[in-house]
């Protein structure tokens, strides 16, 4: 594995968290997403929605749970609360009672009732389109904004969830913890319109093969440009149980 930069390099605008030239972070860092779109060419968000509305309740309801789960238990509250103003003059109990599958029910509550109000005070109950004003809205940081940008706006961005930050990590192409350092750090590798699906390949691949405890290393696509190839089970038939195909989650 590549040695980590001195503390002189370091200080050189081209230095890189793996010691490679800025030129072959890039290169290997752009190859190694053609692999993973080849990989998962259905790759996409795994919240279903059909709105901006309706991925931005979705993507605020997910934390600290599985996509799965709220897929299960977002159809109702969507036909319960169809716009922006439902929300915001929701009943309190009632909502809770839709929540409590979700974990944090109280505090989900809070920030749902309360984005509907901005959303109605603000932004005529419509979903802004800018990340400037998404973030202003209760409950919504820069990843539920770009993940809202990116797939109901088509408007490029990375989406910095533990999935993407641990892979970034693990490929080498940043050594920052900070969610929006590793944005900017990734981003500055890829053209901004691949953005996006950047972020759908990563995740893919952490949830299905890059585990955060035990990564399918010898069942993974990218290994030969993978500076933590090893880490976890090299074996190819040890590897490929650990695969997981298909479940959202």
């Amino acid at each position: 594995m590549p040695t980590k930069p001195t503390s002189s390099t370091a200080l050189q605008s081209d230095a890189t968290p793996t010691g490679e030239s800025r030129v072959a972070l890039v290169r290997r860092a752009r190859r190694i997403d053609r692999e993973l779109a080849v990989t998962y060419p259905d790759a996409r968000a795994e919240l279903d929605f059909t709105t901006p509305l309706e991925l931005l309740v979705a993507t605020v309801l997910s934390a600290q749970t599985t996509d799965v789960r709220v897929n299960a238990t977002t159809p109702a509250i969507f036909a319960r609360y169809p716009d922006a103003a439902a929300y915001a003059g929701a009943d309190p109990a009632e909502m809770e009672e839709l929540f409590k599958p979700l974990g944090f029910f109280r505090a989900k509550t809070r920030s749902i009732i309360g984005l509907g109000q901005a959303l109605v005070e603000r932004f005529d109950g419509e979903v802004p389109a800018r990340l400037d004003e998404l973030v202003t809205l209760p409950g919504v940081g820069r990843k539920t904004a770009n993940v809202v940008l990116g797939n109901a706006f088509g408007v490029p961005g990375i989406t910095v969830d533990t999935h993407f930050g641990r892979l970034a990590r693990r490929f080498g192409w940043t050594d920052q913890e900070d969610p929006v350092k590793v944005e900017h750090e990734v981003g500055a590798l890829f053209p901004k319109k691949d953005w996006t699906m950047l972020s759908h390949h990563l995740v893919w691949h952490g949830r299905r093969r890059c585990h955060a405890r035990r990564p399918a290393c010898g069942a993974c696509p990218v290994a030969r440009w993978c500076p933590s190839f090893g880490i976890g089970e090299t074996d190819p038939v040890a590897a490929a149980k650990l695969v997981k195909p298909g479940p959202r989650g």
